[in-house]
């Protein structure tokens, strides 16, 4: 199997040297790939709409976000789009929070940035990283847990193309019932099921750190009835390992060598939390990589994570809002993204800031530190202000005049609604909070696997009080407190204590 795995890089060494080699020159490699998106534009009716006929004019594009392109994402059956010459694949639904939802269409081209992105990366982690002997894969698996009548992609090898997905067939982790689970308990036992008995599993690629963290807990739980479920189906010693009381993942996965999950911003802490469970393992953070495009690819070599530069063209916008292109970013300082693809998003503002924090190759290494719309994201739900406004506006809160829905790390993720007014039945609110939020098909999938709790209301005249103390004696100015109806930012251990202390003065 090491020999196939071998042969397998030697299929994708032609496009990680091409990849590589682009990142010498940044400045041709993007002006390379903006000629190859211009000319789409031009051939779309949206290209045509604008207006403009050369690529010296390319400034005179509107930058634009989700909104002012709505009107113009067909409908989902149909198979042509007013932005992109190419016929659509299919539309998929990005993680946001609104009331309605963004689809974001699919053509062939786009499918393949997504794969010539996975190649790059997975040359580097078998040339450079571990060495694999058996490639057995676990790729983040997605059942329908609610009714919505939208076909979104389940697997992540979903986004590569064909040839490479028909490659890798044989190597993935399989749940065969995964079309008609639609339970959350049945998710995690067929997934745990699926997890132990692949004895030879090589590498874990998840999103959210926590999701790991979920079935790992349940596995722990469930050990005993998952061992005698399995009995025919592993041998004695997995069992025994199962039925310790001593249990330690790691034993259960001798050959895992690579988990792949968000490690950076609120995600760093679970990340680390994997890295203590399973400390032979590299536990390597994703590149920025959105339903809309490839980003950046995390590189052993490079030490960080480098820009698709030779499939997305870029442009970053400072604090000021001064634009500039990929050669010109300086180490570092913060830039907000902005991306043409191939899937017809031209000067789109994602909403995504990142950091330069070095050099590879002559490219600028880009990290991501967080987002630009006001987002609560903790584990992959990312809530946003608009919908949490719309949320609270249901709720029987008539005679609040401070409300604050506050994101809430330990001892487990949840959300935390703070008010000003004791005179509201507690419980009634948590239930209606909690129904309305899971309106947001990604805070209810978070709900439904465990990986957040039950919101929380606390209530307290003083609590507009405690935090604008709180935030002067952090260094705020009086008059630069305001107070968020949706924080995007884990509360602060101590402002918790405080806030928990005076609902209980308050009772």
């Amino acid at each position: 199997m090491r020999l196939f795995i071998l042969l397998f890089n030697q299929l994708l060494k032609p496009t990680a040297t091409r990849f590589l080699l682009a990142l010498e020159n940044p400045k041709l490699s993007q002006s390379k790939i903006q000629t190859q998106i211009f000319k789409n534009f031009l051939c779309s009716e949206y290209g045509k709409k604008v207006g403009i006929k050369s690529i010296e004019e390319w400034q005179q594009i509107p930058i634009i976000k989700y909104h002012d392109i709505e009107k113009l994402i067909s409908h989902k059956t149909n198979k042509t789009s007013p932005l992109t010459p190419e016929k659509i694949l299919f539309y998929e639904k990005t993680s946001g929070s609104r009331a309605a939802a963004k689809l974001i269409p699919y053509t062939k081209s786009l499918r393949h940035s997504f794969n010539q992105m996975f190649c790059v990366w997975a040359n580097d982690l078998i040339t450079n990283g571990c060495k694999f002997s058996t490639g057995k894969t676990y790729f983040c698996i997605s059942p329908q847990l609610s009714n919505s009548s939208h076909e979104t992609i389940q697997n992540d090898s979903e986004y590569l193309d064909e040839w490479l997905r028909i490659i890798l067939s044989p190597f993935l982790v399989f749940l065969p019932k995964i079309n008609r689970i639609r339970n959350a308990e049945e998710f995690k036992y067929e997934l745990a099921k699926a997890l132990i008995t692949s004895e030879k599993l090589e590498i874990i690629s998840i999103w959210s750190p926590t999701f790991l963290e979920v079935i790992l807990d349940y596995i722990q739980i469930n050990r005993i009835k998952l061992a005698t479920d399995l009995k025919n189906r592993i041998s004695n010693q997995r069992q025994q390992i199962l039925l310790s009381e001593t249990f330690f993942p790691q034993d259960l996965w001798k050959n895992l060598k690579l988990i792949s999950c968000w490690d950076s911003v609120n995600a760093a802490d679970k990340a680390d939390y994997l890295r203590s469970k399973f400390p032979n393992v590299l536990v390597q953070g994703k590149g920025l990589l959105a339903t809309e495009a490839p980003m950046t690819i995390p590189l052993i070599a490079a030490n960080g994570y480098v820009p698709v530069l030779d499939e997305v063209f870029f442009e970053f916008a400072d604090v000021s809002g001064n634009i500039h292109l990929l050669h010109e970013l300086q180490i570092g300082e913060n830039y907000e993204i902005i991306i043409s693809q191939k899937g017809g998003l031209y000067r789109y503002q994602i909403g995504d800031k990142v950091h330069v924090t070095h050099f590879y190759k002559n490219t600028p290494c880009l990290k991501f530190i967080g987002r630009t719309e006001e987002i609560s994201d903790l584990v992959g739900e990312k809530l946003n202000l608009e919908f949490v406004r719309d949320v609270l506006d249901l709720l029987p809160l008539e005679n609040c005049s401070f409300k604050s829905l506050v994101p809430v790390k330990h001892p487990q993720a949840h959300y935390l609604l703070l008010l000003n007014n004791t005179d509201i039945d507690i419980q009634n609110i948590i239930e209606k909070l909690d129904r309305e939020l899971q309106r947001s098909r990604h805070y209810q999938y978070a709900r439904l696997l465990g990986q957040l709790q039950l919101p929380k209301v606390l209530a307290s005249p003083k609590i507009p009080e405690i935090i604008s103390h709180y935030k002067i004696s952090s260094g705020k100015k009086w008059g630069d407190i305001k107070h968020e109806v949706l924080v995007n930012q884990p509360i602060d251990n101590e402002l918790f204590k405080l806030l928990v202390e005076s609902g209980k003065n308050n009772n």
